[in-house]
């Protein structure tokens, strides 16, 4: 009889978790091809892009107008314009 214990199975390396992906229905399969008139019917309709583009552009603006803020705050920018508006009303 042998007495001794087996030994232990090599650990297992941890790796990430990976993704479940789930098969391709038969529903997916069937779809049609995209053709030029088939894109223009699915993605015709714009409704909402003005608004995007808006708050696209307000976005930016909102950045554009703290990066102005960040520099105006700044001494030598300060100091530089300072310096204009004193020239400006001096009196030559």
């Amino acid at each position: 009889m042998n007495d001794q214990i087996p030994p232990a199975a090599p650990a297992a390396r941890l790796s990430a978790p990976q993704k479940a992906v789930a098969p391709m229905t038969p529903v997916a399969r069937a779809l049609p091809p995209l053709t030029r008139g088939r894109a223009a019917l699915l993605f015709g309709d714009d409704t909402g892009a003005a608004t995007a583009e808006y708050a696209i552009a307000t976005m930016a603006a909102v950045a554009f107008a703290g990066l102005l803020v960040v520099i105006m705050r700044s001494d030598e920018v300060r100091g530089i314009l300072t310096d204009l508006v004193r020239r400006a009303l001096t009196v030559a």
